[in-house]
Order: structure tokens, then sequence, then C-alpha cells
């Protein structure tokens, strides 16, 4: 058996018509991508300082807040925008929480624990940082029905500091005795936190599943409320509210509403159908987070 030329098989055979091969430069040089510096991927997030309402004083001595008066926040990016759009967390109604968490460079602070006053600036600071300051919404003119679209400027809004009226004593848990005016009783006022508005929104929803009618004021004091006369139970806060009468009820929720340090949301209103004007808070709708 014959094995035949690899250059016949293949027709790899030089012929007198070949042209001549190339001659190779040797000071010529090819840069491989391997041998290029490597380029630098490395970006920065621009951050925010932000106030808070409490000036970190009501927090406890254990609290990554106590005795701060601002936190730092970085800017907004595409991938917290993919927690304000994800539909399982806005399901669970957690978005705005875990985009608030995300976006605290602090990570020993924790979003249920914040006082709500500070949650709000926080929320307020990343909305700006990511969108800017004007806020575009429609809203329903509480004289005419018709739907105005209206533009609030976030960046006028100011601090509402805490105040401790003359009647009402502070403990040193960072909690506030107030005497109802016509029963004498003595109860013990908290400032709601990050996590108390979960159980609030937790509550809200398990009564409109069973269709029974909404108490939120109600509830809302039922969280503000630590003690009754000394008493912590819940059996016990729960009998007072039962037995509460309005004026009283009215007092205590106009007590807290001054000891909550807060921003003020409130901005000038104004319908171009009937020329209503009034002074209203300012909403978070849809548009806040999520603008078209």
């Amino acid at each position: 058996m014959s094995i035949r030329n690899n250059e016949d098989r293949l027709g790899t055979k030089k012929t007198s018509s070949d042209p001549p091969p190339i001659p190779l430069i040797e000071d010529q040089k090819v840069e491989s991508m391997e041998d290029s510096p490597p380029l630098s991927l490395s970006f920065s997030t621009p951050t925010e300082i932000v106030d808070l309402p409490s000036k970190g004083l009501f927090y406890p001595p254990d609290h990554p807040l106590h005795q701060q008066e601002t936190v730092e926040i970085r800017f907004m990016t595409a991938k917290d925008e993919d927690i304000l759009t994800s539909k399982s967390l806005l399901k669970k109604g957690v978005a705005i929480d875990r985009f608030l968490q995300n976006i605290i460079l602090d990570k020993k602070i924790k979003v249920e624990e914040l006082l709500t006053g500070d949650k709000n600036a926080l929320i307020v600071a990343a909305r700006i940082t990511g969108y800017g300051s004007e806020y575009k919404t429609k809203l329903a003119c509480p004289t005419c029905g018709e739907h105005v679209e209206h533009s609030f400027d976030l960046d006028d809004t100011q601090h509402i500091e805490c105040e401790i009226p003359e009647e009402v004593d502070r403990t040193s848990r960072g909690t506030f005795i107030a005497v109802t005016p016509r029963s004498k009783v003595q109860v013990e006022l908290q400032l709601l936190k990050g996590g108390d508005e979960k159980k609030l929104a937790k509550m809200v929803a398990m009564k409109k599943k069973r269709n029974l009618p909404e108490s939120t004021l109600s509830d809302q004091l039922r969280l503000a409320i630590a003690s009754v006369n000394g008493a912590a139970e819940t059996n016990v806060i729960n009998l007072f509210i039962g037995s509460l009468a309005a004026s009283e009820a009215r007092y205590l929720r106009g007590v807290y509403a001054k000891l909550m340090p807060n921003i003020d949301m409130k901005q000038d209103f104004l319908c171009h159908f009937c020329g209503y004007e009034q002074e209203i808070e300012v909403p978070f709708t849809s548009d806040f987070f999520w603008p078209k």
C-alpha cells in the first residue's frame, strides 16, 4: 500500500507560481489586548448628608443614631429603581423600606428602628437624589372634584422640632407622661418607629380583608401608648382605649403630634377649575417614587 505525499493530498505543494513569503520586520510589534494596561472600572456614587428632625435626641444610648443629627445616604441608582419596581416587594409592601435600607451607608441603622419623622426626611431626600425636587402628581379638588395636575417643590420642606407641653413629663426611657384632662389617667406615650408603621399597615389590611370598620386613629394611638397608670399589658391598653372619651383621645393625639419631630409637608394648592385654594399635605401618591 502506497502512502500519498501530504503536500499532494492536501494541495499544499509549492509551485513556481506561488508568491514569495512576506518577510517579517523584526522592529514591528503588534500589541495584544493582554499587553494593554487594564481599564479602571471603578465608579463612585455621590452621597448626601440628611439632617434628622429628631437630631438624635430620642434614641436610646445603644442606638447608632443616639445624639446623631445627620445620616449619610447615597444617591439613587438604577439598581435601586429595580427594588422600587419589584412586583413581589411592592405586593409585600416592603419596597420603600428595602430601598431605604439599601442607600443608608451605616448598616447598623435599621429602617424599622427609625423614628417616623426621621424616616420621612430620608424618603424625601432620597426622592430628590433620584428624580429631583419637582414632584408632579394629580389631585382631586376637595371642592369641585376635578383632577388637577399640581407641582410640589420637595426642597420647600421645614423640620418640625419636638415640642414638649408644660404638663407633659419626659422619662429617662425617652417616653412621655401625659395626664388625661377629665379622667386623670397617666398615659405613657412613645414615639412611633418604622416597625410600628408596618404593624399599623397590617392592621388596616387585615380589617379591610375581613370587611371590618376602619379604626386607624385608635390603632395609631394604641401603638403610641406604652403604658396606662404604669400598666404596660396589651389588654389594659386596649381596655383603656375602648373606654376613652373622644375629647381625651383628641387631646392625646394633639400631644403626640407636638412630641413627634417630623418634616412639614404642607404646601399651597390651587385648583385651576374652581379657584379653590388651600394649604395641603404633600401626598405620597404612586408618582412620588414612580414618576411618569
